[in-house]
């Protein structure tokens, strides 16, 4: 039996293990794999924790995904290049890790249109991918955080601009993106509200990676009349992805899909 988990903290709202063995079962693998959730407090030891399960694969979220990177035997080049991993995948006794997060956004985000501008909340492993999706598709990147210590992370991405609060000056961007936890457990925004309407009466898009609640951060943006998603796209095409990896590339990726998003409307 073939075992997989993603791993987080908090984990308990994670609808991955819906979406995962829903596609297992009609893609005819439930008798030889199932995906479970596990809460992780401690990143230092999730590949221990990934070893001790016994686990072919995992998905990591909030707040692991640069410390996978830091633990895997050998992490994909886009991975590498992001600085965070999502996705762990047990071969030949070592574990790899890869980065859906990129491409599973780029994916969500395709019906918005034109974007040549980009302002991100937050400046963790989801920002890095986030970040680094948009800059491959020569958009003119912003990260903004909270405080300084993270944003040390973009520093030797090129042709990226960052900020803390005290320090932003503002700017027009045509997407802005929340990467951060506000609003998943609670009614924060990811950034004070003076500082986000005025990016908002400019901005046409906005896009936060929590999925399944309209967060306060989607609120302001509907108020403000933008286009806005949550994350439920971005979740399921990454989960896609991932789960062809977990199966070396050999599963039908539509047939995957599918099934994911049956899965999404059962919720």
């Amino acid at each position: 039996m073939m075992i997989f988990a993603v791993f987080g903290n908090p984990i308990s709202h994670s609808v991955s293990p819906r979406l995962h063995n829903l596609a297992l079962g009609e893609l005819g693998l439930s008798r030889e794999a199932l995906y479970t959730r596990y809460e992780l407090a401690d990143g230092s030891q999730l590949i221990s924790k990934f070893k001790e399960l016994k686990l072919s694969g995992a998905n990591v979220t909030v707040p692991h995904k640069e410390a996978a990177l830091a633990q895997c035997d050998i992490a994909d080049e886009t991975a590498a290049k992001i600085g965070s991993v999502n996705t762990l995948v047990s071969r030949d006794d070592k574990i790899y890790g890869y980065n859906t997060d990129a491409p599973g956004f780029l994916r969500a985000i395709e019906d918005f249109g034109q974007i040549n501008s980009a302002l991100i909340l937050g400046a963790g492993g989801t920002a890095r991918a986030v970040a680094y999706a948009l800059k491959s598709r020569g958009v003119r990147v912003c990260v903004l955080n909270r405080s300084e210590g993270r944003l040390a992370n973009f520093a030797e991405y090129e042709n990226f601009s960052w900020a803390n609060f005290a320090e932003f000056k503002g700017g027009k961007f045509d997407l802005v993106v929340n990467t951060t936890s506000a609003g998943l457990k609670d009614e924060n925004l990811p950034a004070p509200t003076e500082l986000l309407r005025p990016i908002f009466d400019e901005a046409k898009f906005a896009f936060d990676v929590i999925y399944g609640k309209k967060t306060p951060f989607l609120n302001l943006a509907a108020a403000s009349r933008l286009a806005h998603k949550d994350g439920s796209e971005m979740l399921l095409f990454q989960a896609v992805l991932a789960l062809n990896l977990f199966f070396d590339g050999s599963l039908d990726e539509a047939k995957i899909q599918a099934s994911m998003q049956k899965a999404l409307r059962l919720g």
